[in-house]
C-alpha cells in the first residue's frame, strides 16, 4: 500500500489537522489524569474485560495500558461485530488465540451476545478462583468502543436473574471525570459472587502514529472536529481504493447495479444522522429506500471512478487525483448541490455516516498481523 502510506505521510501527516495547522492535539491535557486513576482501579479487578472495536481490533487498543492489563485476567471483546467483515473476523479470533488470548466478537446492543461474553467471564473466573467469595470485572476501552451500550446490556441481563441486588461498593478511589468515587456493580453469578463494575470511566486512546490516529478517528473513537471530516473522508476513499472495495460493490449489490431507483415527488429531508444507534427516530419505508438509494449512487460512482482509473494506485499523486475526483461525484450521489459553499464538508459528514452505520457494508481497517505478534 505504497501509495496510501505515502498520501497519509505526504498529505495528512505533514499538514495540521486543524485549520490553523501545526501538531495535533487528539484529546485534552486532562485525560491523563483520567487514565492514573484507571490505572488504580484497574488494581481492584479481577478480571477486565477490554472492550474494542472489530472494525480495528489493534488501533483501538489502549496502548499505554496494555502492560498492565496483558498482567491480569483479561477477556478482549471485539464490539461492533455486526459492522465487521465477518470473512476477516474468525482470523482475527484466531490471531488473538495464537496469542493466548481470550477474544469473542460481540454485539453489546443484543442481549444473547452479551450473555455469551458474559458465560466466558463466569468460567474464566470459576476456572481459576474457588476460594475468593467475591470477585470483580471492569470494563474499559477507549472512547465510542461501545463501553456504555455493554454496561447497560449487562445491568438488564443482571437485573432479570438477580431482580433485588444492592450495588456492591468495595472502595473508595481517585475521581474521575463525570463519574462517583464509589465503585459499583451488577451482580451476574453466585457461587463465587461475580460482580461487573458499572464505571468504565474514560480512557484516552493511545496514538503512536498518524495512520492509527486516522483508523481511530474513522471509528468515531477520535472527534471528527480533531482531525477534520475531509480529512477522515479522505483517508476512507484511500483505503477503499487500495484495497480495491469499490471493484466488489459490483457483485454483491444488485438493487441499484440493474438500475432500480427511488423516485420521490417530494424534497426528501431524512437526516443520515438518524442512522447512528443514539438517534431514536425509526427510518419509514419511504426513508429506507431513501437511504438504499443514496448507498447505490455511492457505490455506483465509487466504482465507476476506480474502474476507469488509469494511474497507479501504489503513487500517492495518482491516488491523490482519484480522490479529489471521487470528491466531485459523490457530490453528485449524495444529492448535494455543487455550489454550495460547504459542499466538500457535506460530502464528508454524509459519506463517513454511511461508512460508521455500515451501509456501505462491513469492514475492517486494521490488517492481521503475523502469528505470534503481541496483541
Amino acid at each position: 500500500m505504497g501509495g496510501l502510506k505515502g498520501l497519509v505521510k505526504k498529505g495528512l501527516g505533514e499538514m495540521g489537522f486543524n485549520a490553523e495547522g501545526g501538531v495535533v492535539n487528539w484529546f485534552p491535557g486532562h485525560m491523563a489524569a483520567a487514565t492514573r486513576a484507571i490505572r488504580t482501579r484497574l488494581k481492584l479487578a479481577d478480571l477486565v474485560i477490554e472492550v474494542r472495536d472489530s472494525r480495528i481490533p489493534l488501533s483501538s487498543a489502549h496502548g499505554d495500558l496494555q502492560p498492565q492489563l496483558s498482567s491480569k485476567r483479561r477477556v478482549i471483546a471485539l464490539n461492533k461485530k455486526d459492522l465487521a467483515n465477518p470473512n476477516i473476523m474468525h482470523k482475527w479470533v484466531n490471531y488473538f488465540d495464537s496469542c493466548n488470548q481470550d477474544c469473542i466478537p460481540i454485539n453489546a446492543h443484543s442481549k444473547s451476545s452479551v450473555k455469551k461474553l458474559l458465560e466466558l467471564v463466569e468460567f474464566k473466573l470459576k476456572e481459576v478462583i474457588s476460594r475468593e467469595p467475591t470477585l470483580l470485572v471492569m470494563v474499559v476501552g477507549v472512547p465510542n468502543v461501545g463501553k456504555s451500550a455493554l454496561i447497560n446490556s449487562i445491568h438488564q441481563i443482571a437485573s432479570s436473574h438477580f431482580p433485588v441486588q444492592e450495588k456492591l461498593k468495595r472502595a473508595t478511589v481517585g475521581p474521575l471525570p463525570g463519574v462517583t468515587q464509589d465503585i459499583a456493580g451488577y451482580k451476574i453469578a453466585h457461587q463465587p459472587s461475580i460482580y461487573v463494575l458499572d464505571t468504565p470511566g474514560v480512557l484516552v486512546p493511545s496514538i503512536p502514529d498518524i495512520e492509527t490516529g486516522l483508523k481511530l478517528a474513522l471509528a468515531g473513537s477520535v472527534k471528527d472536529s480533531v482531525v477534520g471530516e475531509e480529512r477522515i473522508a479522505q483517508y476512507l476513499l484511500a483505503v477503499l481504493n487500495t484495497r480495491g472495495t469499490p471493484l466488489h460493490w459490483r457483485h454483491w449489490n444488485n438493487r441499484k447495479m440493474e438500475g432500480i431507483r427511488y423516485e420521490s415527488q417530494d424534497k426528501h429531508d431524512y437526516n443520515l444522522k438518524d442512522l447512528l444507534p443514539k438517534r431514536k427516530k425509526p427510518p419509514n419505508m419511504s426513508d429506507v429506500l431513501y437511504v438504499e438509494d443514496l448507498v447505490t449512487e455511492v457505490q455506483c460512482a465509487l466504482y465507476k471512478t476506480l474502474a476507469e482509473f488509469n494511474g497507479s494506485l501504489e503513487d500517492e499523486n495518482d491516488l491523490e487525483n482519484l480522490i479529489e475526483q471521487q470528491f466531485e461525484v459523490l457530490k453528485k450521489a449524495l444529492k448535494i448541490p455543487h455550489k454550495t459553499s460547504e459542499a466538500r464538508l457535506m460530502v464528508s459528514k454524509k459519506f463517513l455516516t454511511l461508512f460508521r452505520t455500515g451501509k456501505l457494508g462491513p469492514f475492517i481497517l486494521d490488517d492481521v498481523p503475523e502469528v505470534n505478534s503481541v496483541p
